[in-house]
């Protein structure tokens, strides 16, 4: 990878700030750095105008691929990396895929022509970036994954991943059933709504999940199929589910959004969400927490969007020439009903 030059210009005291404040909306802290605003707000234009000065007058250019709009969780998503490029004062190239890979590599493409100084998206799928990624680098413009990796096997076609763990999200949820249901003496049945096929948090929190419940041969998954991540898909599915199996005791959805799918589906069956059918899924935002608070999610994942802060200082430091790890967990934390009661008042997602 080329030697990029140094712009001199450091990352503002508010992203680690503002970051802080994201992952403490959990249960056990309610600062949602309100009293903090002005500060962060003061040291953002302070960072947006040293950015400018460092460089020239030229402002760091970074385009960036979202998957699409799909869920609560991704219009967080988006909304964080927006604010954070403007609060630091980076000239934004954002593209939007609609959930199609096709489109993800056409934007890249254009990033490449249009000789942005970095390159940041969220992989649609896992596999088939090895061309477009190949491009970049020969262009000279690092690339940085955020929330989904790639399969790829040459990792010198990117820099860093950003996101959560996706296989210990899927730990957390089966580790919560199991805990349930360690006396059981008959089988436990489960449903599963995967999100978008060949992703790597479907992929993923399928995998970590099987491995926990594995470990107790009463917890069956008797039925498993994509809900592509939206809230009229898990809706779909879920009846289709109930049609065909009368005795479903668990399900498990890879988010929110899919999860509260289902809880019309099963409302709309005369059943109860979180009573005739236990229900564990992974995000936690606001309106999964607010299902969560009346008891019809009884344990959620938390899958933190909030990662604009975390992309704009690895986006500083590889401009700066700096070393940066090749792989940056965010923090997340877990929500029974009575927890998520407890901080959906201060939820900031």
């Amino acid at each position: 990878m080329k030697r990029y030059r140094k712009l001199g210009a450091t990352v503002a005291l508010s992203l680690m700030m503002i970051f802080s404040a994201a992952c403490g909306s959990n249960a056990n802290n309610g600062n949602t750095g309100g009293e903090n605003a002005g500060t962060n707000a003061e040291a953002g234009a302070a960072a947006n105008d040293n950015a400018v000065k460092a460089s020239g007058d030229k402002k760091i250019t970074l385009g960036f691929s979202q998957v699409g709009a799909e869920s609560g969780w991704r219009s967080a998503n988006t909304k964080s990396i927006q604010e954070s490029a403007g609060e630091v004062g980076y000239d934004l190239k954002f593209s939007d895929a609609q959930q199609k890979q096709e489109n993800q590599i056409k934007a890249i493409r254009s990033f490449i022509q249009q000789k942005v100084d970095v390159i940041g998206f969220s992989p649609v799928v896992e596999s088939g970036w090895d061309t477009v990624l190949k491009e970049a680098k020969d262009a000279g413009i690092p690339v940085v994954l955020t929330d989904r990796a790639v399969d790829s096997q040459d990792k010198s076609l990117y820099v860093t991943f950003i996101g959560s763990d996706f296989v210990e999200e899927g730990r957390k949820a089966g580790q919560w059933l199991v805990d349930q249901y360690k006396d059981a003496q008959e089988p436990v049945n489960i449903v599963e709504l995967q999100g978008t096929t060949g992703s790597a948090p479907a992929n993923d929190r399928k995998a970590g999940f099987e491995e926990l419940i594995k470990t107790n041969p009463n917890l069956k998954v008797i039925a498993s199929q994509t809900g592509d991540f939206t809230r009229a898909k898990g809706k779909e599915v879920m009846q289709a589910f109930l049609k065909a199996h009368k005795d479903i005791d668990v399900l498990y959805a890879h988010n929110d959004d899919m999860a509260l799918g289902a809880i019309q589906a099963i409302e709309a069956a005369g059943l109860k969400p979180g009573v005739d059918i236990k229900i564990i899924s992974v995000d936690a935002v606001k309106d999964g927490m607010q299902a969560a608070s009346e008891g019809k999610i009884n344990f959620i994942v938390e899958c933190n969007p909030l990662l604009g802060p975390q992309l704009m200082e690895a986006v500083q430091n590889i401009m700066d020439g700096k070393e940066i790890p090749a792989r940056i967990v965010t923090e997340e934390s877990t929500f029974t009903s009575e927890q998520a009661k407890e901080a959906l008042p201060t939820r900031a997602y």
